[in-house]
């Protein structure tokens, strides 16, 4: 008797009925009666680069009121290698202002985040935002997703190159369908017998989302190992030669399964320039062939190749391709993190990275920060780049204006880098609350206060300035890389985190769990101890995730199924 083929998860059924992503979302944003807009459509404007939210901070008082809730829309804008124009900065910095909340949101994935846009906006926000030469299309969704490429200061020769790998991987993998451009954009709907085709993924797309990264050696800024498909670019007497093509990593899990986890890709070989586009689509396809299409949380490339092996998967894209890749070539990475102030290029340009807290382009009483970088951005005649750490280059600065942008910098007291804390420079956050429908707990909002307070015992062990990455997540899904970090904190319950320790400083290593729904209360409480141990007794250039592993405070974890400890559901007091 054959086993019957297992249901498929709802979000297949809502892929093939949507005729290719159009669904009822132009009719829903015709209904003015709601905020909000139809269940399955929800799914489906994700591929269109924007998520339904609501604050989650006046649910209840809304709900007291019987009022809908206060539903609004967060729209990603695609920069592929996350390089923008600084009349595309301008545009960004108006809409904000027009239709979001006032701020700008710098992503992990080098990528434009608005917050708080209202539906009867919403179309008009993505119309203009594709009058800037950028777009939405593909930035969510069950598709590839913006393309990362190291932003370089210090490596300039090489930014042009891997940013043009990095473009091109977005243009060949965005998807084919007219949708897009006939809801958002006003295009002519064509009338044809003939049914639409998505060469690449077919009607269904993905099983689940798909990220690409470019990185060169020896900066990890893009975390390779946090990335479904990266390309590591090999150089070989001043020139890029080809790179070593990985796959298979990916940050989410969900709290209780330890079936679901987060993992370090796997190298499987290297491939030429040349070949490189072609090995994503390839890459792609087989993740579109074999990937789990039953349960949605198994669904990430790197389950189907820890089911099946690297060994499996290589076999499959070569046999895709027509031709092998060839044996992975060797390269090291140093760190991960931004290199902040200026730094001058072999081409006579400079480079300046700002230091951006969690990513939010926004002014405060004391920091202008956004009234700033608009005033940049008149006179700057370079390119702005995103970073993966949510923090911002003024790029490509000539020597005619780059005195004028000094005054600015110093002028809106944006030169920080000298007197952040390393603790604070290597920080990432996620959104959490009160947006973000899967937080737990806080983490944008809430991570500078942590910071500040381990700043404290930072500076009395004498180790202020050094280098520790540590990020903080309001849910298990791992947006902002938490389990790469050194020090990583998950949101678990209202007011309680898991605490991960011992992620490797350059993103080769995953950390691993220390204390589970431990209170918020008390975590500056808990790493105090440690911290000064470190600061004690470490060995010389010996970072903190290494030191945490060789005192015994956890385990080395490279393998992504031995991440759970045994320690399930222990409490903390």
């Amino acid at each position: 008797m054959s086993e019957e083929p297992k249901k498929l998860h709802a979000n297949e059924g809502i892929k093939t009925r949507s005729n290719y992503l159009r669904g009822t979302i132009a009719e829903g944003l015709a209904d003015l009666s709601t905020g909000q807009l139809a269940t399955d459509d929800l799914q489906l404007i994700k591929f269109h680069g924007t998520y339904q939210q609501d604050d989650r901070d006046i649910r209840g008082e809304r709900r007291g009121k019987k009022l809908e809730k206060a539903y609004s829309f967060m729209i990603r804008i695609r920069v592929p290698g996350g390089v923008a124009t600084p009349k595309q900065w301008l545009e960004t910095d108006r809409m904000a202002h027009e239709y979001a909340n006032g701020t700008i949101k710098l992503t992990t994935r080098q990528a434009f985040q608005f917050h708080g846009i209202i539906k009867t906006n919403l179309k008009q926000t993505i119309k203009e935002i594709n009058q800037t030469a950028m777009d939405t299309i593909a930035a969510c969704g069950d598709v590839n997703r913006n393309v990362m490429c190291n932003p370089n200061p210090h490596q300039s020769k090489f930014h042009a190159e891997t940013l043009k790998l990095s473009q091109d991987i977005s243009d060949h993998l965005t998807p084919a369908t007219r949708a897009y451009h006939e809801i958002w954009l006003d295009g002519e709907k064509i009338e044809t017998s003939q049914e639409e085709i998505e060469p690449i993924y077919g009607k269904t797309y993905l099983p689940r989302k798909f990220k690409i990264a470019v990185a060169v050696p020896p900066s990890n800024d893009v975390d390779i190992h946090a990335n479904d498909l990266s390309f590591v670019a090999i150089v070989e007497n001043g020139e890029i030669v080809g790179y070593n093509v990985a796959v298979g990593g990916g940050m989410g899990m969900t709290h209780g399964a330890d079936d679901t986890f987060p993992r370090i890709a796997d190298i499987i070989g290297f491939c030429t320039p040349e070949q490189a586009v072609d090995v994503s689509e390839k890459i792609v396809m087989v993740q579109r062939d074999y990937g789990n299409r039953v349960e949605r949380k198994h669904a990430r490339l790197k389950y189907t190749i820890n089911d099946r092996s690297a060994e499996w998967f290589l076999g499959k894209v070569n046999e895709y391709l027509g031709y092998d890749l060839q044996p992975a070539r060797d390269y090291t990475f140093e760190s991960n993190g931004d290199r902040f102030g200026w730094v001058y290029g072999a081409d006579g340009r400079s480079h300046y990275t700002l230091f951006v807290q969690g990513g939010r382009v926004l002014n405060t009483d004391d920091y202008k920060l956004m009234t700033g970088l608009r005033e940049i951005a008149k006179v700057h005649d370079g390119d702005f780049r995103l970073t993966a750490n949510q923090n911002l280059i003024i790029a490509n600065v000539s020597a005619w204006s780059q005195a004028e942008i000094e005054r600015l910098i110093k002028y809106y007291k944006m030169d920080k880098a000298g007197v952040e804390s390393g603790l604070r420079r290597n920080s990432i956050a996620c959104v959490a609350l009160p947006t973000c429908a899967l937080a737990l707990t806080e983490a944008e909002r809430y991570l500078p206060e942590v910071i500040t307070k381990l700043e404290v015992v930072l500076e009395e062990s004498g180790i202020r300035h050094d280098d520790i990455v540590i990020r903080m997540t309001g849910c298990p899904n791992g947006c902002g890389r938490p389990f790469l970090a050194e020090i990583g904190f998950v949101g678990r319950a209202p007011g309680k985190y898991n605490v991960y320790l011992g992620g490797g400083f350059a993103g080769n290593r995953l950390s691993k769990l220390y204390r589970e729904a431990y209170p918020e209360d008390k975590l500056i409480e808990l790493l105090t101890p440690i911290i000064q141990d470190y600061a004690k007794n470490r060995n010389e250039k010996e970072r903190f995730g290494d030191f945490v592993i060789r005192a015994g405070y956890v385990e080395a974890t490279v393998n992504g199924p031995d991440f759970h400890k045994n320690i399930k559901d222990e409490a903390f007091a």
